[in-house]
């Protein structure tokens, strides 16, 4: 199964939920007028877009119909996936690893899935032919390390670990003297997720980020976010919070294929300006690919 039918496939439940929603308005609905895109603001509203976003797409598509006297339903739908597109392509989507070596620092609650995408973006780097160097540096729990153990095993990445409760930092720092020693392509650092505490975590990544900019000076970097699509609208509140600690760069959103949520997606780049850089679709090593936004709309609408 190609990528393109794998997320087809993964997005099922998004699919039926949107588009579903926008067919019953074109059922009840016979003339492309005011009643019917206050229709279609609710349902996607409904889709977890969110309230500001999906206002401004309505909004837009206002203004497109009138502008080019849009009449049928295939036309209204074509003019609102091409606005989705819009707002969903404010960047590039492609890793910036410019230098040798880079560094991917990933950050994200516990539980979002952040070891796993770890995993599958490792695996993604290596078939791309790049050696890449994990830093276990989520040392608060031993079974995130013993998970990114696997991981790393599987997508035959070498990984960087200490003991529980060694400070993280420090592990940063062995794995970047590790990554020039092996004259490894990536470093990809893990970090402990915990939102609860904002101070603690504040501190722990602004001496994270000490170390990378001190040891691996002019390297390009990427701080990915990763949310699961199955949290909704708090996954855009869990981007507010990160962008208090750290410069996000781009986002990682997993789960995609268990949830009806998947329009979250288009409220997030719509209200953060960051992209979508990683979508999972899926358990698999390689369900997790970089992201495509004609294909995650064709997919859904």
């Amino acid at each position: 199964m190609g990528f393109f039918e794998k997320l087809k496939t993964g997005l099922g439940k998004t699919k039926n939920s949107i588009d579903e929603k926008i067919n019953n308005v074109f059922s009840v609905f016979r003339k492309v007028d005011e009643d019917l895109l206050d229709e279609l603001e609710e349902v996607l509203v409904m889709s977890d877009i969110g309230m500001e976003t999906s206002i401004r797409i309505i909004n837009e598509l206002r203004t497109k119909i009138k502008k080019e006297k849009i009449e049928n339903e295939d036309d209204v739908k074509a003019a609102l996936k091409e606005i989705m597109r819009e707002i969903l392509d404010v960047e590039e989507p492609k890793l910036n690893l410019e230098t040798k070596p880079s560094v991917i620092l990933v950050v994200g609650v516990n539980g979002v899935g952040k070891t796993t995408s770890i995993g599958k973006i490792a695996n993604n780097l290596v078939k791309d032919g790049k050696k890449v160097v994990i830093a276990a540096a989520d040392t608060f729990r031993a079974a995130a390390v013993e998970q990114l153990e696997v991981w790393a095993k599987r997508s035959n990445s070498i990984i960087v670990k200490k003991e529980e409760g060694a400070d993280p930092a420090s592990v940063v720092f062995d794995a970047i003297s590790k990554t020039k020693e092996l004259n490894a392509d990536v470093l990809i650092v893990d970090t402990a997720g915990r939102l609860h505490n904002k101070k603690y975590l504040m501190d722990e990544l602004f001496k994270i980020n000490k170390v990378i900019e001190k040891e691996m000076t002019d390297c390009s970097k990427e701080v990915l976010l990763v949310l699961d699509a199955e949290t909704g609208q708090n996954a855009i509140s869990q981007v507010k919070a990160f962008k208090e600690t750290t410069d996000i760069t781009g986002i990682v959103l997993t789960k995609l294929d268990g949830t009806a949520k998947g329009g979250v997606v288009v409220g997030i780049v719509s209200e953060n300006k960051i992209p979508v850089k990683f979508i999972g679709v899926g358990e698999q090593i390689d369900d997790m690919q970089i992201f495509n936004s004609k294909e995650f709309l064709d997919a859904i609408i």
